[in-house]
C-alpha cells in the first residue's frame, strides 16, 4: 500500500466486509460441490470457478484502485456478476431437486442472516452445516451467502462511484500534482 506521492492508499482488502464474505461464498463452494456434485460434471468447475471469481476480482479491484478506479469499479462489478452467475447455479441445483428455495424471511434464512452479522464470521460458522445438511439445505444456506455479498458489492458500487465523481481518479491528481510541482 502506498502513501506517498498523488497514488492514493490502495489495498486493504482483507478488511472489507465484502471480501470477507466472498471467502466464506468461495469455501463454502468448495464444500457443497465435493459434497453434492459428481464428477466429471462441468458445474462444479464453474461453480468453483464463479465463486473464486467473485473473491478474486475484489482483490485485484481493490490493488488497482490506486492508479485506476475505473478498473477497479470494473472489477468489483464482475465480482458481483460472478456471484449472480453462482447465485443461479444454487438455484438450478434446487429446482432440479423439485425444492424450494427459502424466501428471506423464513424461519432459516433469518437464522443465517442472524449468523451474517457475528463479529468473527468465517466459513467455520456455518462447516457444520455445510458438511451435515442435505444439498437442498446446503444450497439454500449457500443462496443466503451470497445475496449478503452481493448487498455489500452493491453498496460498494455504489460507494466507488460517488467517491470518483467526488474526487475524481489519479489523472486529476497527477495533473494537479504537476501543475503544483511547476510552481
Amino acid at each position: 500500500m502506498n502513501t506517498n506521492g498523488f497514488i492514493p492508499p490502495h489495498g486493504n482488502y482483507e478488511k472489507l466486509l465484502s471480501y470477507k464474505k466472498s471467502a466464506i461464498v468461495y469455501a463454502g463452494t468448495v464444500i457443497f460441490c465435493k459434497r453434492f456434485l459428481k464428477k466429471p460434471d462441468r458445474t462444479i468447475d464453474q461453480m468453483i470457478q464463479a465463486a473464486r471469481s467473485g473473491k478474486q476480482n475484489i482483490i485485484e479491484g481493490t490493488m488497482a484502485s490506486g492508479t485506476s478506479k475505473e478498473t477497479e469499479i470494473k472489477l468489483v462489478n464482475v465480482a458481483r456478476a460472478s456471484l449472480e452467475e453462482l447465485l443461479e447455479d444454487y438455484k438450478d441445483y434446487i429446482r432440479n431437486n423439485c425444492e424450494q428455495i427459502w424466501d428471506k424471511n423464513r424461519e432459516q434464512a433469518l437464522y443465517v442472516r442472524k449468523l451474517g452479522r457475528t463479529n468473527n464470521e468465517s466459513i467455520e460458522t456455518y462447516r457444520e452445516f455445510l458438511e451435515t445438511r442435505d444439498g437442498v439445505v446446503c444450497a439454500n444456506i449457500m443462496i443466503c451467502l451470497i445475496n449478503q455479498c452481493n448487498y455489500l458489492l452493491d453498496r460498494q458500487i455504489r460507494r466507488l462511484e460517488q467517491d470518483f465523481l467526488k474526487n475524481g481518479g489519479i489523472r486529476e491528481k497527477m495533473y494537479q500534482a504537476r501543475k503544483n510541482s511547476q510552481r
